[in-house]
């Protein structure tokens, strides 16, 4: 699996190169049908206190994959985002089951 990692309008940061990295390789093991992820980290104004944002879309077999998330934290934002995208990933498994 191909890993494009952006930082939209903040610094770039290895820790979460290597964090988001580490959660999607743990996804490729169960799921060795991804061909690639495009994942970016956005940092926006939120008087709510939160605005770090976590977008990431997977490409495999099928329609694209997408899921994102709006934390206080790069983790919570990150962990939130690969959740949403592990569900999505399971019914995706359980529908190409009942077409093989």
């Amino acid at each position: 699996m191909e890993i494009i990692i952006q930082f939209v309008k903040m610094p770039t940061s290895e820790t979460m190169e290597t964090f988001v990295t580490e959660r999607l390789e743990k996804l490729e093991k169960k799921y060795d049908w991804i061909i690639k992820a495009d994942v970016s980290y956005k940092l926006e104004n939120d008087p709510t206190g939160k605005g770090k944002i976590c977008d990431i879309r997977l490409s495999l077999p099928g329609p694209l994959i997408f899921a994102t998330s709006d934390e206080n934290s790069w983790e919570a934002a990150t962990d939130a985002t690969i959740r949403d995208i592990e569900k999505q990933l399971q019914k995706r498994k359980a529908s190409m089951k009942t077409h093989s």
